[in-house]
């Protein structure tokens, strides 16, 4: 399937695909609309094909307890103070009891795994995701979610330093940054972290590499 990876155990690691961002009605950093409906039907896609494969889905999700945790970041504040800045909204961003900490309701099932204690762009650091991965085997993420320039490009590089086989899923990540940093945070993927195809091409591998097993 991938070099080195002979018989692949995948999971989906999908980040942030939460009402924070992609639902227009309570979200406090929001996709434009069309790139939200856009990764939601493509991630709802993805999502049956893979459960349908006996590939899990992992949704790991951004939740803080309070605005301290957001300000102990300092360009995290200065995005804050900064009123043009797409992230401006960072320090009211999904708090602990807000709507946009829940998954969106078309994307989760009872079966899907939920790790929701990520407070930086990098969905290993303090939570469980790794653990939860290694302990059942998994080797291999399908990469999936919002937004592509943070917090899927250090979630891909993380997963690379820890030797885990990286695809992340084209049409299956965006942005609020606009197409031109999404673009760019795809050109360094490619380059130095993982492997970026689309859905099509994501499934036919995982399907040739389960016959081939």
């Amino acid at each position: 399937m991938t070099p080195g990876i002979d018989r692949p155990k995948a999971a989906v690691v999908a980040i942030d695909l939460h009402r924070g961002h992609l639902d227009m009605s309570v979200a406090t950093m929001p996709t434009a609309p069309e790139v939200a409906e856009r990764v939601i039907a493509a991630n709802e896609r993805l999502f049956a094909w893979c459960r349908g494969a006996g590939i899990p889905i992992v949704h790991v999700v951004t939740r803080y307890r309070d605005a301290e945790e957001i300000r102990a970041n300092p360009f995290w504040r200065g995005r804050a103070e900064d009123p043009a800045a797409t992230r401006k909204n960072v320090l009211r961003h999904n708090l602990m009891g807000m709507p946009g900490c829940t998954v969106m309701p078309r994307l989760q099932r009872p079966s899907d795994w939920v790790v929701d204690s990520k407070k930086r762009y990098d969905c290993f650091l303090g939570t469980d995701l790794d653990v939860a991965l290694r302990t059942h085997g998994i080797d291999t993420l399908l990469i999936t979610g919002v937004n592509t320039n943070s917090c899927v490009l250090a979630t891909t590089a993380a997963a690379n330093v820890r030797d885990y086989a990286v695809i992340v899923v084209s049409d299956c990540v965006d942005t609020m940054d606009g197409p031109a940093l999404h673009d760019a945070a795809l050109a360094c993927i490619r380059t130095a972290f993982g492997w970026v195809m689309d859905t099509e091409a994501v499934m036919a591998k995982m399907a040739a590499a389960r016959t081939a097993q």
